[in-house]
């Protein structure tokens, strides 16, 4: 009997032991009395300090690099593996595309449990004590993978209750070259951001944390490295939102109405094909049930030729368009090559949105019908009474003697290069009415001319 005792304690004994050796301590830098006081002091006072593996920046804004953020290096490994056996799952819109696992919060591995205890007690006191902040025992935490092409585009973590941001990374040897660097953003007097200002390498066991404001815009750069992955835990800490200010607004789009172009504009431009009756409703019940559509040979092919080499010989000016968090592309300014400008009168001519009325259904034009009178039965829709463009030189009041609205366009051409995008906002000023964005493609890679009609 007494030896089955022996037996259970050395069993309970060697259970408790294994749990006392999966343990996370803080670095013993965060411990140091003096090092704290110097780090609350340069914090209060938005100045630069290094102490000892602590480094604090308020350019662009408050942020903090802690290197060796684990003191006992060896728990990093048994963590890194416990999170690669983790389930994760794309995510990927306009903003972002990386691997994420779920919520850490619940998970019961003894490394990853360990790490959330020293985030969530002892690193949130120290954090606390640093920056006057009061937290709340809240705390969001999950793993994301990033690898070759993942990224996450310009954004300011702005949610409500988010105080603090933090990233603990654990990755391999990392440098510039192999990109996911986690670049920081200046901001005008608008609270927008501006240019990348700083870009911090990820290296092993090092946490960066910065305060969620109104200006904390970042991005983490596209992952050049096809054989690495970017594996990092982060998460933020709670507390009182700083307030913000109100948020800033695109001017809308200067629209135009068409130009008076007649038909002849298009025998000149497109491809006959599409001018036919026929294949012009066959396209439109396919827009009808997709809401878009690819034409391919749009246009002739002796004008298609001649754009791409105006676009290929011709210098043009272009300017590059921001802000960040909501779009980086270049557009063309100034004057354009001969058949560029012709092209784009094409696309703002008034049979133009006759044409495009033809092959979507939607009223671009007075000539067109209503949506209404589109949808009285099949008939209507096989005996070629759709309107042709010859009908815009003889109708060309009418639309002024019926009160009917014109619709409009705005257009440009852009040039695109590797790491531009636009992003979608809900209130972006082209996105508060029903519009038809148009892209014609000019093959020359990374060109294209778009046009947006609003209805």
């Amino acid at each position: 009997m007494s030896g089955k005792r022996r037996q259970a304690g050395e069993k309970d004994g060697g259970s408790k032991k294994g749990r006392r050796q999966v343990k996370a301590e803080l670095s013993a830098a965060l411990g140091l009395q003096a090092g704290r006081e110097e780090a609350t002091r340069a914090w209060e006072k938005r100045e630069v300090a290094q102490c000892g593996s602590v480094v604090l920046d308020p350019v662009p804004f408050q942020h903090c690099i802690i290197h060796s953020f684990i003191e006992n290096s060896e728990f990093l490994d048994g963590l890194k593996e416990e999170l690669l056996a983790l389930s994760f799952h794309e995510k990927s819109n306009d903003l972002y595309k990386f691997q994420q696992s779920e919520d850490l919060k619940s998970r019961k591995e003894p490394h990853i449990s360990a790490l959330r205890h020293v985030l969530f007690v002892d690193f949130r006191q120290w954090l606390s004590e640093v920056t006057h902040v009061e937290l709340d025992t809240t705390v969001d935490i999950s793993c994301a993978q990033y690898n070759y092409t993942d990224t996450l585009l310009c954004h300011d973590d702005e949610l409500e209750g988010r105080r603090f941001a933090f990233i603990l990374y654990l990755v391999p040897d990392w440098c510039e070259a192999d990109g996911g660097t986690l670049d920081l953003y200046s901001t005008d007097d608008r609270t927008q951001p501006g240019s990348i200002v700083k870009s911090l390498v990820p290296s092993w066991n090092t946490l960066v944390f910065f305060e969620v404001s109104p200006i904390s815009f970042h991005q983490v750069s596209e992952v050049l490295s096809e054989d690495k992955c970017r594996l990092s835990v982060s998460g933020w800490f709670h507390g009182s939102s700083l307030e913000r200010p109100p948020r800033y607004l695109d001017p809308p789009p200067i629209r135009n109405p068409h130009l008076p172009r007649d038909h002849e504009i298009l025998y000149e431009w497109i491809n006959p094909v599409y001018l036919s009756f026929e294949y012009q409703s066959q396209i439109q019940e396919e827009f009808e049930d997709s809401s878009e559509i690819l034409l391919k040979d749009f246009l002739k092919e002796e004008k298609f030729s001649a754009i791409c080499e105006a676009l290929e010989t011709h210098n043009i000016n272009c300017e590059l368009l921001g802000p960040p968090n909501r779009r980086c592309y270049k557009r063309a300014n100034g004057e354009l090559p001969e058949v560029l400008s012709a092209c784009m009168d094409l696309l703002r001519s008034e049979a133009f949105f006759l044409l495009l009325s033809n092959l979507t259904g939607l009223k671009l034009h007075f000539l067109a019908p209503d949506n209404d009178d589109s949808d009285e039965g099949e008939s209507s829709s096989k005996d070629n009474s759709r309107p042709s463009a010859q009908g815009v030189e003889q109708g060309a009041s009418s639309a002024q003697l019926e009160g009917d609205k014109v619709p409009t366009c705005t257009g440009d051409l852009r040039l695109w290069e590797h790491g531009h995008y636009t992003m979608i906002h809900d209130n972006d000023p082209e996105r508060q009415e029903f519009a038809l964005d148009l892209f014609l493609f000019c093959g020359c890679e990374g060109q294209y001319i778009q046009t947006l009609m609003a209805l």
